[in-house]
């Protein structure tokens, strides 16, 4: 691909060189080749000039599902790269919530297959356990050789405390990272929300703060014994947060990540007893909410997540009860940081990248392949259905008041412009 982008303002605050500055990116053979006030080109180069624009390292999402294999209806691989590319993203991290799981290095050698070619990356994790069923510990070491990140087990919470700790253990052997989702299931049964005056008022079973917490107690106990590195996504309480940055205080080898939903909205939300904001972790307070953003400005969370998880139409428009959880959010993700933090606190976030094996940092420099994310921070819209790519259309956002479009991405050689 050979591009110039046309006065593009980089944003990168770890590069003072070129940090807010205006400039002329020439792209040849998918590197950036030049950056300088300003570039002639001849018309072999396509000359890419766009409102406002910036540009900055390529945007990075620790959780997404799609559905490919076994829940094609909700999305398919291609279509959801593409969704992802569109929304900013050049690399995502794959959640186990497919069918067959990936327990095995067949499975995370089909993913990385099927996702050859496009713009953006797709990371696969493998599952922790065989199946994700908790009881035998899944083929850890192959599917690393193969390309699996890190190992998690999606929503099913670890019961096993054994288990776990083996896991710590082994992949220590080769750098492996572990994922232990927050979730008590004997304190929260058939909870669809947060437990609180909304729940009550509701007449709906509530999730207790405490089934996260105890959780992330006994996980950080359990990595404080083994040593080992650990993730701990989208927490959502702000007990959570203060035991993650005690642990982190000790020295534990622990990240942590929440979801942007839980950062903007709240479980006042339900009222409505819309579908779409049935999540898990659950919407909580405005109290749990705020204390989510100053553990993002102080460095105890790690990333936003989009936690993108598209659900078929029929089985999001039932009763309250009986929906299933989860809400797409790689469109809206931008919108969403850059309205709550700002544009510059919403980059150095998005082009974060995890320490897990096998995912590459991108440096803004000539002679680098150009991972590049291209958008205007500016301009509030409400965000609604023609902001949406994903085949399915369950966004907790629509309604909502956001900041600033994404024009596209480019990546691999290729790009995928709005």
């Amino acid at each position: 691909m050979n591009a110039l982008l046309k006065s593009a303002i980089i944003v990168d605050s770890t590069n003072p060189k070129f940090h807010l500055k205006k400039r002329d990116i020439l792209i040849r053979n998918g590197k950036i080749e030049k950056i300088a006030n300003k570039i002639e080109v001849d018309n072999t180069v396509k000359t890419i000039a766009l409102k406002n624009l910036h540009v900055s390292l390529g945007w990075f999402d620790s959780s997404v599902s799609f559905g490919e294999p076994g829940f094609e209806e909700r999305e398919t691989i291609t279509n959801g790269l593409r969704t992802a590319s569109k929304s900013g993203f050049t690399d995502i991290v794959l959640n186990t919530n497919t069918y067959p799981t990936p327990s095995n290095r067949s499975n995370i050698v089909y993913l990385k297959d099927r996702s050859k070619g496009e713009v953006c990356n797709l990371h696969p994790m493998g599952c922790l356990s065989v199946n994700s069923q908790g009881e035998l510990m899944a083929e850890l070491f192959d599917m690393s050789k193969a390309g699996a990140v890190a190992f998690s087990d999606y929503k099913h919470a670890i019961d096993n405390a054994n288990l776990f700790k083996i896991a710590l253990q082994y992949t220590q052997n080769f750098g492996g990272t572990v994922l232990s989702f927050p979730h008590d299931s004997q304190l929260t049964g058939k909870a669809v929300m947060n437990e609180g005056k909304t729940s009550t008022s509701l007449g709906l079973k509530g999730q207790p703060n405490l089934a996260e917490e105890l959780r992330v107690n006994r996980d950080l106990f359990l990595l404080e014994y083994t040593g080992g590195s650990l993730h701990i996504p989208t927490i959502s309480t702000a007990q959570s947060v203060k035991l993650i940055s005690d642990a982190k205080k000790k020295g534990l080898n622990v990240s942590c990540s929440v979801a942007v939903h839980n950062l903007f909205l709240t479980d006042k939300k339900v009222e409505q007893f819309d579908a779409n904001f049935k999540v898990n972790p659950p919407l909580r307070t405005e109290k749990d909410a705020k204390a989510l953003v100053k553990g993002i400005q102080n460095g105890t969370i790690d990333f936003i997540t989009s936690d993108h998880s598209p659900i078929d139409i029929e089985e999001k428009r039932l009763e309250f009860d009986n929906a299933e959880f989860g809400t797409i959010g790689m469109e809206s993700t931008f919108g969403a940081i850059n309205a709550l933090l700002g544009f510059e606190e919403a980059i150095t976030l998005l082009t974060k990248r995890t320490k897990w094996s096998n995912i590459e940092t991108p440096e803004f420099q000539e002679g680098s392949k150009a991972c590049l994310t291209l958008f205007n921070p500016e301009g509030e819209y409400q965000f609604s259905e023609a902001n949406v790519y994903s085949t399915s259309k369950n966004s907790a956002f629509y309604g909502e008041t956001l900041k600033g479009h994404v024009y596209g991405t480019i990546n691999n050689g290729k790009s995928q412009l709005n």
